[in-house]
């Protein structure tokens, strides 16, 4: 039985090529696939609990590949987030598991909006290594309603908006935030979608215990459909 993670899956394969991409590139060499798993063993818990040493790592492995973008995450378990006692402990299993796709690049760089929507909610969400800035779309797509969340992006870009507000296709949804903006990350967007909002406003988990892993796979599509590397 198709869930609806299924089924917004397959409305998003078939108007593909109709969507905006969500940073402006000129090729699919612009983008470095990048490795926050335990398989990766740079991440060290030094690096990991430094933000500028962390940003200085990740700027320095896209300049070794000549990439203007690091890219990845979707459904990735990562140990990044042993860096918060945010993501939990592991007494009851630490949250890991990363819902969303992540694009790294330089603080300011514009996130763009991949189809029509409105506005459904925003917040600040300011705890060490949550969404900081965030911004949630709503959309439509053949009669199925679904949701876009923007995580970490600049304070401004939620100053100047409005719950209901149209964002046209292509429109500029908000900026990569400093650390101070982004919940003290290295500069990236969070890209989430999202079946159903469960009556939250403004934030919506974006990573989850790994042993709820199939439950999360039911109600978050593939952000990949939008933008594929």
């Amino acid at each position: 039985m198709l869930t609806n993670a299924d089924k917004i899956n397959e409305l998003l394969k078939a108007h593909q090529k109709d969507f905006y991409p969500l940073v402006k590139y000129n090729n699919k060499t612009d983008f470095l696939l990048l490795d926050f798993t335990a398989d990766n063993s740079h991440l060290t818990a030094s690096l990991l609990e430094d933000t500028a040493l962390f940003a200085q790592y990740i700027d320095e492995t896209l300049a070794k590949a000549n990439a203007s973008y690091g890219i990845g995450g979707y459904f990735e378990h990562r140990t990044v987030y042993a860096r918060s006692s945010h993501f939990g402990t592991n007494e009851n299993e630490a949250r890991r598991l990363h819902l969303g796709l992540d694009i790294w690049a330089p603080q300011n760089t514009p996130v763009y909006n991949f189809m029509d929507a409105k506005v459904h909610s925003f917040g600040f969400n300011n705890n060490f290594g949550d969404y900081g800035a965030t911004i949630i779309l709503e959309y439509q797509l053949e009669g199925f309603t679904f949701y876009g969340l923007y995580g970490h992006l600049s304070l401004k870009d939620i100053e100047q908006i409005a719950e209901g507000q149209e964002l046209i296709k292509g429109q500029v949804v908000g900026h990569m935030g400093t650390f101070e903006e982004n919940g003290f990350w290295p500069s990236h967007v969070h890209f989430q979608l999202i079946c159903s909002m469960d009556g939250k406003k403004g934030d919506y988990p974006g990573v989850v215990r790994y042993a709820d892993k199939q439950q999360w796979l039911t109600k978050i599509p593939n952000p990949n459909l939008v933008f594929s590397f």
